[in-house]
């Protein structure tokens, strides 16, 4: 009884925090930043796999990202994305790229605002320094996406040679396939999520420290989307009727802004659960490295 009700204890504490940070109107901006910042991402993406001589890398690079959304929210966008992904371009360093991978910088800017609010520190670094530093993770998400695309697309010819050796080996590459980029999907994701809360916002926090948090919103994304997508299997035409040609952007923004809340949540829960494990007088800054540890809180 007394692990269930510090559980409880905790639970509500973050909740009534997440309430506190104004947590609704964050996940709100970083629902709205994130799909703005999709569209330039994908430029980006596109871009750089021109750059390298396949534009098939950056298809299934999006694919890849889509993958772990209901299929009913990336089917709504899925013509969108088409149409960027086969536009040519070949502006990796003009005006217009540099225009493109500040503009989907934001949503990793978004990001910071909601981390910093949930961990309760203020941020110490000059604003050209955090920009520069949302820019550097933008790009390093783009060849990240890429070279897991690149695995994605050798995927035949590796599953080929495995039979070869392996004649136990008797599944579809399809199926193969699909299940690989599933995966990868998932893993990417996790690595994301230990990465924007490990270094994204101001001070440091260990591994044990952002777990919960993460698990949380690894298992709550994935529930909120398999809910989002059977409420839409029977739905959809709501939002047809409501937003007529906006129906499609209404859908994403709605899903991602139930991904963005868990994803708040899950900040303000691991502030919680430091809080509640603070030695009298230590403050919640302190532990996160800010500030000395005998500071008063």
């Amino acid at each position: 009884m007394k692990q269930v009700r510090y559980v409880y204890l905790v639970v509500i504490d973050a909740f009534y925090t997440f309430l506190a940070d104004d947590g609704w109107a964050i996940a709100s901006h970083i629902a709205l930043s994130t799909l703005m910042a999709l569209f330039p991402f994908l430029i980006v993406l596109t871009s750089l796999a021109g750059f390298f001589g396949s534009k098939e890398l950056a298809d299934q690079a999006a694919t890849m990202m889509l993958q772990v959304w209901p299929k009913q929210v990336a089917d709504t966008i899925s013509e969108e994305v088409h149409d960027v992904l086969t536009t040519t371009r070949g502006d990796v360093l003009t005006i217009g790229a540099l225009l493109a991978v500040y503009f989907a910088s934001n949503g990793v800017e978004a990001l910071r605002v909601a981390l910093n609010r949930a961990y309760a520190v203020v941020e110490p670094r000059s604003w050209y320094w955090l920009r520069l530093e949302s820019i550097g993770y933008t790009l390093v998400a783009a060849f990240t996406a890429l070279a897991m695309a690149f695995l994605i697309v050798l995927g035949p010819l590796i599953i080929e040679a495995a039979r070869r050796h392996i004649p136990l080996i008797v599944e579809s590459n399809e199926t193969i396939l699909n299940f690989s980029r599933y995966g990868i999907s998932i893993t990417a994701m996790t690595v994301a999520l230990f990465i924007l809360h490990a270094w994204l916002p101001a001070g440091r926090r260990s591994f044990m420290q952002i777990l919960p948090g993460i698990a949380f919103t690894i298992i709550g994304s994935l529930i909120s989307g398999i809910v989002f997508g059977q409420y839409l299997a029977r739905f959809a035409n709501n939002y047809v009727t409501m937003y007529a040609g906006l129906a499609s952007v209404i859908i994403a923004l709605v899903f991602l802004y139930f991904i963005a809340t868990i994803f708040v949540y899950g900040g303000e829960l691991n502030a919680a659960i430091i809080k509640s494990r603070l030695p009298h007088g230590v403050s919640l800054q302190a532990a996160q490295s800010l500030e000395p540890a005998d500071s008063q809180a």
